[in-house]
């Protein structure tokens, strides 16, 4: 865009947010996604006709990385790790630009990675998927090349072979028209190539040899840099069979004799040695660490039973590169970010915690044991704040400005290469503190004893960094101690293992002290790492202190101030309710070295509140809730440059529509209760709802100003209900006539569905028929799955006539699965012949893992739910783990 005449930046972006084109993304979210495909959308997917497309760019270039040298013996760098990973949950639902959640995978061990693999793609989805934006940032900070994922599923799950006959078909010239869009995509996303698993029964020979010429293609045509990597599924013959090595079946896929087919080859996982495929791949005049043997970790992770000795012969040169699926099972198995964290230094250190000494570490010896660790640390200047990517709240130069949690991997910052190497002193530890922050949402937090006779060193970060006679090191700390008690130690390329130490002297009265040490001394060398010494000349318990910001920078060069973004605009606001906005922001890049832009709202009280930050010129601010009743908000665009100064802010304000009157609703926790039995009353009434009065007939009490009131009835019989929403703009009544039937037959109310005969519009397998979601397990994954396009269906026989009071539904979340699976829109139909249907319920907007519905009391003999839309996002498939229907016999 740079070299756009002036003003026709915008006409494309706007065109970008105004269309609804052909992206499966647009149908119900506001809310840019990033991408994921069919085959005949990625063929008519172009930049200006998907109005996510501006916000799923990376901004930032892949960096260089070095090994330099290495602190554990067994580490070696000829053999590469690639690891093939879900950095998101699902495919579809995936924030362009970060979420709202802490939890998030953050995944921070790049070091070891050789190249990453976003390991995405259903057949309820899309099988095309690139990476999301913000993790492409994030490997590229780290030097780490990503890869997309095309994904053509076994039968069984769903794959269709006219999805690859798409993929694969030709133009009269002999070109690929979606070899073509996946380049075109790669290079508009900004990300390193692509990962193509053909796992599609029904091929043949012809269709080997067409895949064949499909991947020359993709080399012949790829951009400088671009990487194509192959797994081991089909054969030459066309058929899915993994061979676990690199053999005569499947060896023309990396090279068919002159031809470079693919550049990397992921071998299926059932092997117990690879000299054979080193042995191969050396025929064909390729190098035997083009070839990743894969290790499959999602089920077991660390205890995973791994044949090291057929990859890492003791003593000897590694025969193959190392290929590891879904070592996001560290996220998938933690239920917090201090787990998350512990469980992924164990996966990629082991048991130890120590880089440097991984011997004893037990079977899982980590990866630290097999492969060094890369920098690409190699240019001043260098800022951590040790922000992981996620925080409780967002904080800028020590105050907090959000108190809304976050994830954004954009702003993942490079973290500690080894984590974590203690010489001496054991009894300090290290880790991650999110509770405190001094940019971002995380510090480094250093506690424990100090020992006076034996000081703790912290090697933190391995650097290629440039001295000159005005570099200096600014240290940001935070600590409850009378003195600082530490040093900060640099070793030089010339001899990494020797430190120089300075004296951290300064500390005030203030939150966080800063620092600064001069380099002059040392100019013209480059610093091969970086460290704390942690000493007192007596012992020091309960020692605690926050890393906020380490700094390394040529002062000339600081900037005083950094240029402020121009032309900021938002376009075409949409509001929902009258207090929420999704608003497009974009504006023009500032002349300087920016590493990224925040966003603040200026509040009603002056007060400023972080929104959102990316290293784009476009942001999508989704959900802005008004302040108050504001008549408009002003957002202000603040530069940040590479060493952490801000510009002053641009500014762009909208305006909001009249302040809205509320409008009633509310349910039930029951509709049929016995006399006496408490009903507990559910307001759903708008947000601007102010008051709320309540009229019950024949209740107790008989009017109420709670928010949701419990209530009980003494007689028999059939009653109304009604609610009075008020606030300062008006009042909104809803009545609900016959709503709640009070009878002593309410005590025989139960699940009357239970193991009754059931029937659906289709199930993705045998194991996950219509039955299974009336059998009253939760557990074991019994639930009723489909396939295919909305609505599904499914039905079930009660067996006889029933009055029937409620509905549940155990959505997918409930058995385990993401949130974003959970049933979005359906519906909720009753029969007493199985021919005349009537619709009991109808939702559009659920959220929740458990959806209860009470309604009022109806005969049914078949009930039927119907689903529209069967997840968050994109996903086709509906997943209902238990359908419960409530009620009694009515004969």
């Amino acid at each position: 865009m740079k070299n756009m005449k002036k003003g026709y930046w915008w006409l494309v972006f706007f065109l970008c947010i105004l269309i609804v084109g052909l992206s499966p993304n647009t149908s119900y979210a506001k809310q840019p996604e990033s991408s994921y495909w069919y085959p005949e959308q990625l063929l008519n997917w172009t930049p200006e006709n998907d109005p996510n497309a501006v916000f799923n760019r990376s901004q930032i270039p892949l960096g260089k990385r070095d090994v330099l040298y290495k602190v554990n013996d067994h580490a070696q760098s000829d053999a590469k790790l690639v690891a093939l990973s879900a950095l998101n949950p699902t495919t579809s639902g995936v924030p362009s630009q970060g979420g709202k959640e802490f939890l998030a995978n953050t995944f921070s061990y790049w070091q070891y990675v050789d190249l990453m693999v976003y390991w995405a793609g259903s057949s309820g989805e899309g099988i095309i998927v690139p990476p999301s934006a913000d993790v492409i940032d994030a490997a590229h900070k780290n030097g780490v090349p990503i890869l997309g994922n095309v994904f053509f599923p076994p039968t069984v799950y769903g794959g269709k072979v006219e999805w690859l006959n798409q993929m694969l078909a030709q133009r009269e010239d002999g070109s690929f028209p979606a070899a073509d869009k996946l380049i075109e995509v790669a290079r508009y996303y900004g990300f390193d190539g692509w990962f193509i698993n053909q796992e599609t029964e029904g091929g043949n020979a012809q269709t080997a040899q067409k895949m064949k010429d499909f991947l020359v293609y993709l080399q012949q045509h790829k951009s400088e840099g671009m990487q194509i990597m192959w797994y081991d599924s089909m054969t030459k013959d066309g058929k899915v069979s993994w061979q676990n090595a690199l053999n005569d079946k499947n060896s023309s896929f990396l090279q068919d004799g002159g031809s470079r087919v693919s550049d990397s080859m992921f071998l299926n996982f059932w092997w117990r040695n690879q000299q054979s495929s080193a042995a191969k791949a050396q025929e064909l005049g390729r190098s035997p660490y083009d070839i990743f043997t894969g290790i499959d970790v999602e089920a077991n992770g660390t205890s995973t039973n791994v044949a090291w000795e057929g990859i890492f012969p003791e003593g000897k040169a590694p025969l193959t590169s190392l290929g590891i699926y879904r070592p996001d099972w560290a996220f998938k198995t933690a239920s917090t970010m201090e787990e998350f964290y512990q469980k992924e230094n164990e996966f990629w250190v082991g048991r130890s915690g120590n880089p440097a000494s991984t011997s004893n570490n037990g079977t899982w010896k980590g990866m630290a044991n097999y492969f060094a660790a890369k920098t690409a640390i190699q240019e001043l200047p260098f800022v951590t704040h040790f922000n992981t990517g996620s925080g409780k709240f967002f904080a800028t130069d020590g105050n907090t400005v959000s108190k809304q949690s976050w994830n954004n991997r954009s702003l993942q910052d490079i973290l500690p290469t080894w984590r974590w190497l203690k010489e001496g002193g054991q009894l300090v530890d290290v880790n991650f503190d999110w509770d405190t922050a001094y940019n971002g949402g995380s510090s480094l937090k250093l506690s424990g004893t100090i020992e006076a006779d034996n000081p703790t060193h912290i090697k933190l970060y391995k650097t290629n960094l440039p001295i000159q006679k005005d570099t200096e090191i600014s240290l940001t700390y935070k600590t409850d101690m009378k003195k600082p008690n530490m040093k900060v130690g640099v070793s030089f390329t010339d001899n990494p293992s020797q430190f120089v130490f300075f004296d951290v002297k300064k500390l005030t009265d203030q939150p966080w002290t800063t620092d600064t040490i001069k380099l002059k001394k040392y100019s013209d060398k480059k610093i091969a790492a970086l460290s704390l010494l942690v000493e007192s000349d007596k012992d020091v318990k309960d020692f605690t202190t926050n890393i906020g910001e380490i700094k390394i920078y040529n002062k000339q060069e600081k900037h005083d101030s950094i240029d402020a973004p121009t032309e900021a605009k938002v376009n075409k606001v949409e509001y929902n309710k009258g207090i929420y906005a999704d608003v497009p922001l974009a504006w023009k890049a500032s002349d300087s070295d920016v590493s990224h832009y925040e966003i603040y709202r200026k509040l009603p009280n002056n007060e400023k509140e972080f929104v959102g930050a990316t290293p784009n010129q476009v942001y999508y601010l989704s959900k802005l809730k008004r302040s108050g009743k504001e008549s408009s908000t002003t957002l202000e665009i603040v530069a940040v440059s590479k060493d952490f100064k801000r510009s002053e802010p641009t500014a762009v304000t909208f305006d909001w529509p009249a302040y809205p009157k509320p409008e009633a609703d509310f349910s039930a926790d029951k509709t049929v209760a016995a006399p006496g039995q408490e009903i507990h009353f559910i307001n759903k009434s708008s947000e601007v709802t102010e008051e709320w009065e309540w009229q019950f007939e024949g209740g107790t009490p008989a009017v109420s100003h709670e928010e949701n009131p419990v209530v009980t009835y003494d007689k028999e019989g059939v009653y109304s209900v009604t609610l009075i929403a008020k606030n300062s703009e008006g009042e909104s009544v809803l009545a609900k006539k016959e709503m709640i039937t009070i009878s002593e037959a309410a005590k025989d109310i139960k699940n009357v569905a239970l193991n009754k005969t059931a029937i659906a519009s289709g199930q993705c397998s045998p194991t996950e028929a219509a039955k299974f979601a009336f059998d009253g397990k939760v557990t074991d994954n019994s639930k009723w799955c489909a396939l295919g396009n909305p609505p599904h269906w499914l039905q079930v026989d009660l067996g006889g006539q029933y009055a029937v009071s409620k509905f549940v539904i155990r959505h997918a979340e409930a058995g385990g699965e993401p949130a974003a699976f959970n049933t979005q829109a359906f519906r909720i139909e009753v029969s007493l012949d199985g021919v005349n249907w009537t619709e009991a319920v109808k939702v559009i907007d659920n959220t929740a893992a458990v959806s209860e519905h009470s309604v009022t009391f109806t005969n049914a003999r078949y009930v039927r739910l119907l689903v529209d839309k069967p997840t968050q996002g994109g996903d086709t498939a509906a997943r209902i783990y238990e359908f419960e229907v409530h009620g009694y016999l009515n004969p």
